[in-house]
């Protein structure tokens, strides 16, 4: 017998359009954001290439993003919203002193944390690169780069203030101030005097801190950015908030899920370690990272907007006790983010050879283009189980459940570790690159059905034949479209016999007929969020 929400079905339809609303707006960012940060990785790609230079400056550019996670990331993207939203119903004025006293508990952490990894950063390349030249430049950057933890974790921390005072859109521009800074450091390394062939042992000194100072400037001016939205929606820092004895109680608060928070994010970096191992062991720093980059440019315009949305949502519903609402905002999400990423990841399926070959040819060697495109499309059924196992995690963190979700990332690291190491053991080195991305989707595959039995154990029925049904919907869409925009292709690359307008023709006709296609059959078939979001999109 399914769920019945109480007081749902009367208000099921403006809720839909108000969360749709709110998300086009964070989209709106999403999507700016993300142009931005394709021009970005594409001059990156040209200014440093795919070899060893580009491995050392985009595994370098990790470790700022792996250390953060593994000390402090879990805890402020995934804790920090519940326990605001819970203090914001005790009033405005504890809201207001409990907040900054998390602000300031988080900003002295971050500053410990920051100096020890920029001291240790000699010893945490080594763990990763074993090449000498390679390594010797990457610890340069490491020094440069790390410092970026702090501001990681500042904006984190006030994005997430203005995401429970209802203020979405503000936080969702701040990578495009980032982009913008890394393109102007491109401008400038180019202008810098130096080798013709950049190598690790020939890149000038200049060259190096340019890098390295342009890019953590980038992460500063986001960082500055969402400060300043913060004061702009009214947050008044008191200057009397005093940051001993009265920090301890956020802290407090927080401990009964900071251990397995810290246990979530240091099985993370299981992942991750061996990731970046294998990726620099077989070359391939640069094609997964920017196969990375691809992958995650529909998730940050379509599902992080509804993410983010939905996040204050669920945890106001979950500290009033009201699990019907927690539940569907669940089956409302998984909806959405069904019906946008089915069909993307059909898209990309198809298109991304073709589009990684246009983009990269010429900015890196056209066998890196092609690995970097067959990634993309080999890993693309990832893309909704990724979305939805990140909402069935923000779902148990509502709850301050963080052993649950904990124990869905054994699953997925442990996935993915076997994947990579059955992988690097039996596969060529071509294969094992686009392995990197493979693994990643089959452990999001595993996670999301591992989390979805999980919530079913604790809510019971979570009404997710709705969910099904669209679903199911969606996927007859897709597959029409998907090969119609298939034959297509085919039909283009059989009458066009130049390869660069081929390529391109190809991609317009495919992209043109498969859009035009899928809107076509929704509409035949009926699928209320596609039509939900074609009304938000007129107005």
């Amino acid at each position: 017998m399914p769920v019945k929400f109480k007081g749902v079905a009367a208000e099921q339809g403006s809720q839909a359009v108000g969360l749709a609303r709110a998300s086009r707006a964070v989209a709106l960012a999403g999507v700016t954001s993300r142009l931005t940060g394709l021009a970005r990785t594409l001059v990156v790609a040209a200014v440093l290439g795919a070899g060893a230079v580009g491995d050392a400056y985009n595994g370098a550019n990790n470790l700022p993003n792996m250390v953060y996670e593994l000390l402090l990331g879990g805890v402020l993207a995934s804790a920090v919203v519940p326990v605001l939203t819970r203090a914001r119903r005790r009033g405005r004025k504890n809201s207001r002193e409990f907040t900054q006293r998390v602000m300031i508990a988080t900003l002295l952490a971050l500053a410990v944390i920051t100096v020890a990894t920029v001291v240790c950063a000699p010893w945490i390349v080594r763990v990763f690169v074993a090449d000498s030249g390679e390594r010797h430049l990457a610890t340069w950057l490491a020094y440069l780069l790390l410092p970026q933890i702090f501001f990681y974790g500042v904006s984190v921390v006030a994005g997430a203030v203005l995401n429970v005072r209802d203020s979405f859109a503000a936080a969702a521009w701040a990578p495009v101030l980032n982009n913008v800074i890394v393109l102007a450091t491109c401008a400038v390394f180019l202008a810098l005097p130096g080798p013709v062939t950049l190598t690790p042992t020939s890149m000038t000194f200049a060259q190096i801190l340019t890098l390295g100072v342009g890019t953590t400037a980038g992460i500063a001016g986001q960082a500055v950015w969402v400060v300043a939205a913060l004061r702009h929606h009214g947050f008044e820092w008191s200057w009397r908030a005093r940051p001993v004895p009265y920090t301890w109680r956020p802290v407090r608060a927080g401990l009964p899920i900071l251990g397995w928070l810290v246990v979530y994010a240091a099985i993370s970096q299981i992942g991750v370690a061996v990731t970046m191992r294998v990726a620099f062991d077989h070359g391939g720093v640069s094609i997964s990272g920017y196969a990375e980059l691809l992958f995650q440019v529909p998730y940050g315009i379509l599902a992080a907007s509804v993410l983010t949305v939905l996040m204050p949502r669920i945890s106001r519903a979950a500290a009033a006790g009201d699990d019907a609402a927690v539940l569907a905002d669940l089956s409302r999400g998984a909806r959405y983010l069904s019906a946008a990423l089915i069909p993307v990841a059909m898209a990309m399926t198809l298109l991304a050879p073709g589009m990684t070959a246009l983009l990269f040819t010429g900015r890196v060697d056209p066998a890196a283009a092609h690995l970097i495109g067959l990634a993309v499309a080999c890993s693309s059924f990832g893309l909704a189980p990724f979305a939805l196992v990140m909402l069935q995690m923000r779902v148990f963190y509502a709850h301050n459940d963080t052993r649950t979700p904990t124990l869905i990332n054994v699953v997925m690291v442990a996935v993915k570790v076997a994947t990579l190491v059955i992988a690097a053991a039996t596969l060529p080195t071509h294969a094992v690159i686009v392995m990197l991305s493979v693994a990643g989707s089959l452990a999001y595959t595993v996670g999301a059905l591992t989390g979805h039995l999980l919530l079913r154990r604790r809510h019971g029925l979570l009404g997710f034949a709705a969910v099904a049904a669209s679903a199911h919907r969606v996927l007859w869409a897709t597959a029409i479209a998907g090969a119609c925009a298939l034959t297509a292709i085919v039909a283009t690359h059989a009458t066009i016999a130049a390869p660069t307008l081929d390529r391109s023709t190809a991609l317009l006709a495919g992209a043109a007929t498969g859009t035009v296609v899928f809107l076509l059959a929704a509409k035949l078939i009926g699928i209320p969020e596609i039509r939900t979001a074609r009304t938000l999109l007129r107005r």
